[in-house]
């Protein structure tokens, strides 16, 4: 099976980006090549353009707190097991620490490294990033991965609680879904007034169908169309019946 999520709000698709970057970063960094550590910087700027908004520090600091309050309420059901329960507030608790311990704006640390703020100016242009435009930090590249993995080390340590934020609330959310399978005849599936509440869409279905959803949903109306994988079938609808997996997931 293949996933594809649909988020339906800019909050959680803040989140989906986050952890997309700092998987980037996790990939390329466990190597050692200065491509790659170029690769990993690309990332860590984008996280610094997508952490930019003001409010997300506030907005992950209020979703740990509700989730909080939602998961102590559950002490007493007998369904639910103490000790993963524990486990989970216990990583809310911690995270939610770290998060208000950062001080000033997020990603300030790199705003004020002037050398990092050339550099990301520099990547903004299509190939400015050659050694003759940035001879420090082909300097850089040049040197041992152990300092170049040293100095990452320093410039993504005070995004961690992010991230751990952000994969906190992301599981909850995962988690929550509740699954039902449906068929796109011909490819097409529509449905309104569901009543199913969703900040997130899970749409799974086999691999060896050659085709990927197109999805457009609201509180109101959900539509999906299956789109024939390929460069000169992107208009078309797949003209089969697609058995799928829809999950709704809602914090």
């Amino acid at each position: 099976m293949i996933c594809y999520e649909h988020p339906l709000n800019e909050r959680i698709r803040t989140l989906l980006r986050l952890e997309d970057l700092f998987n980037k970063v996790d990939f390329f960094l466990a190597r050692d090549t200065p491509v790659e550590h170029h690769a990993a910087l690309v990332a860590l700027f984008e996280i610094l353009d997508v952490t930019g908004r003001a409010d997300i520090k506030s907005d992950l600091l209020q979703e740990l707190e509700r989730q909080r309050g939602l998961l102590e309420g559950l002490r007493k059901n007998p369904e639910i097991s103490e000790e993963a329960l524990n486990r989970v507030l216990n990583d809310i608790t911690v995270t939610f620490r770290d998060l208000l311990n950062i001080s000033g704006r997020i990603g300030g640390h790199l705003r004020d490294n002037e050398w990092l703020m050339s550099i990301k100016q520099r990547m903004n242009l299509p190939g400015g990033a050659c050694e003759f435009d940035l001879p420090s930090y082909h300097y850089w590249l040049s040197i041992t991965p152990e300092m170049r993995h040293h100095d990452f080390s320093e410039w993504i340590a005070p995004l961690l609680p992010i991230r751990s934020s952000s994969n906190i609330i992301l599981k909850l959310l995962r988690n929550s879904g509740r699954i039902f399978r449906y068929t796109a005849y011909q490819g097409l599936f529509q449905q309104t007034d569901s009543g199913h509440l969703a900040q997130l869409l899970r749409l799974k279905i086999e691999k060896e169908i050659p085709c990927v959803p197109e999805i457009s949903a609201n509180k109101y109306a959900l539509n999906i169309r299956f789109i024939p994988f390929g460069p000169d079938q992107k208009m078309n609808t797949y003209e089969e019946d697609i058995d799928f997996e829809l999950a709704y997931c809602n914090l």
